[in-house]
């Protein structure tokens, strides 16, 4: 399963969602849903503005955990 780092990289930096969202125009709702992992998947354009709000690479962002595995609703595995 690929997870979104987003919070612990706010943390890291003593930085809020709030303040993401108003440097990067990333509304609060996609935030959360990245951070709740209830994303189904990232846009690039929203992955970019990312790392440049945070000083990061995309592989700083994302992880991949390796033997996890998270169904989606509605979907068989």
């Amino acid at each position: 399963m690929i997870e979104i780092r987003v919070d612990q990289l706010l943390q890291a930096r003593e930085r809020t969602f709030y303040w993401l969202a108003k440097e990067t125009g990333i509304s609060h709702t996609t935030l959360w849903r990245l951070k709740k992992a209830k994303a189904l998947g990232i846009n690039f354009d929203t992955l970019e503005k990312m790392c440049q709000a945070l000083g990061c690479q995309p592989g700083d962002v994302l992880t991949f955990a390796n033997g996890k595995k998270k169904r989606i609703r509605g979907r068989k595995p």
